[in-house]
């Protein structure tokens, strides 16, 4: 199937991370025995409603749920941590289960501190975007005010050792390619010579595109979390691209936001919390824990909540199975994507589990 799963370990409100936990190793299970090609884990930290805080840890545990699905992350952030600590970790995991892990690598303290610098993007109040090919692609979103927002600056400190320097991403990635190839004049045990697939996930056309493109890696495109640049992004990984060992020719998937339920009242009804979740993102407060139907409801939006959400609910895929699969065909067709790489968050886990499975029926049917 040219479906694959995104799963952030989502924390429901009312709910603790062990049961965000156990629902994540249940998913996995039914999301292999529904046919679906990948299973990845996304890296969030200090955020009240995500549990995916240790990608390879998890990673090694839905391993072990599972017997065929490839497992991997979406991303390891690379600037919390180095090169060989990333190899070691999946070389670990691949050595108990070879051939099935994919490490999936992303920018993370270069990126934050870029946008924190970055003048805001000359969007007009109100911009309503552009339609390509049926596919909605928003205005951009003004990244660098929540890049500079002093809890995230704070958190940052956090997850590096003090006085540390992130490198190049770009060194970086040579570095992990080559502890993987046995390239490297030290050696990483485990690691070297590991089956894991790398990946490079990127929300635009800016260095990690480029990095993929120039290495012949597969890449990764958000239109999930940045609608706005996806084309851009999917543009500037294959004008780079170079053939390589793991690839002859480009390898693009794309992500998408997705509730699907037998009819679209109820899709509605289920993804109503998430503007309220998102809203908690983009104002610096870290992914709450996902909000009720009630709650999203209690909810009194400012013209400016509005506003800061309203790219992520435009950009939503809502609706019965087959209305869904049809929009995500027409994202895959718009950006050409090999594959499409999903995500749903409920507040119930019975939803979400219906939700991929209904999704994977139709989208097999229509494949």
């Amino acid at each position: 199937m040219t479906l694959s799963i995104l799963d952030l370990a989502p924390i429901s409100s009312g709910g603790t991370a062990r049961d965000a936990l156990l629902n994540t190793l249940d998913l996995a299970r039914r999301a292999e025995s529904f046919g679906y090609h990948r299973y990845w884990l996304a890296e969030h930290h200090f955020a009240p409603g995500v549990a995916s805080s240790a990608p390879a840890v998890l990673i090694g545990l839905v391993a072990a749920a599972t017997s065929r699905i490839r497992v991997g992350s979406g991303a390891v952030q690379l600037g919390h941590q180095t090169p060989l600590s990333v190899v070691e970790q999946f070389g670990l995991v691949d050595a108990l289960y070879p051939g099935r892990i994919d490490l999936g690598i992303g920018r993370s303290g270069q990126r934050r501190a870029e946008l924190a610098a970055k003048a805001p993007p000359p969007t007009a109040d109100g911009e309503a975007g552009r339609v390509v090919g049926g596919l909605l692609i928003p205005p951009p979103f003004d990244w660098s005010r929540l890049a500079a927002h002093p809890h995230l600056a704070f958190h940052a400190s956090l997850l590096q050792q003090p006085g540390a320097r992130t490198p190049d991403f770009a060194e970086q990635i040579d570095d992990v390619i080559a502890f993987l190839t046995g390239t490297h004049e030290a050696h990483a045990v485990p690691g070297e010579g590991a089956e894991v697939e790398l990946w490079i996930l990127g929300s635009s056309g800016g260095q990690s595109a480029q990095v993929a493109g120039e290495r012949g890696l597969p890449f990764a495109a958000n239109y999930h979390v940045s609608p706005s640049s996806v084309l851009e992004a999917v543009e500037a990984y294959r004008q780079a691209f170079k053939p390589s060992k793991a690839l002859a020719e480009p390898y693009v998937i794309v992500s998408a936001d997705v509730v699907v339920a037998a009819d679209d009242a109820t899709a509605r009804e289920l993804a109503k919390p998430y503007g309220l979740w998102v809203r908690s993102i983009r104002t610096g407060e870290g992914a709450r824990t996902y909000p009720t139907p009630g709650e999203a409801d209690a909810h009194v939006w400012s013209a400016g909540d509005l506003a800061l959400v309203k790219d992520r609910i435009d950009t939503r895929f809502v609706g019965t199975p087959d209305a869904v699969a049809e929009r995500l065909h027409v994202l895959r067709k718009v950006t050409g994507a090999d594959e499409l790489l999903v995500t749903t968050i409920t507040h119930d886990h019975a939803d979400r589990v219906r939700s991929y499975e209904l999704l994977a029926g139709a989208w097999d049917g229509r494949s």
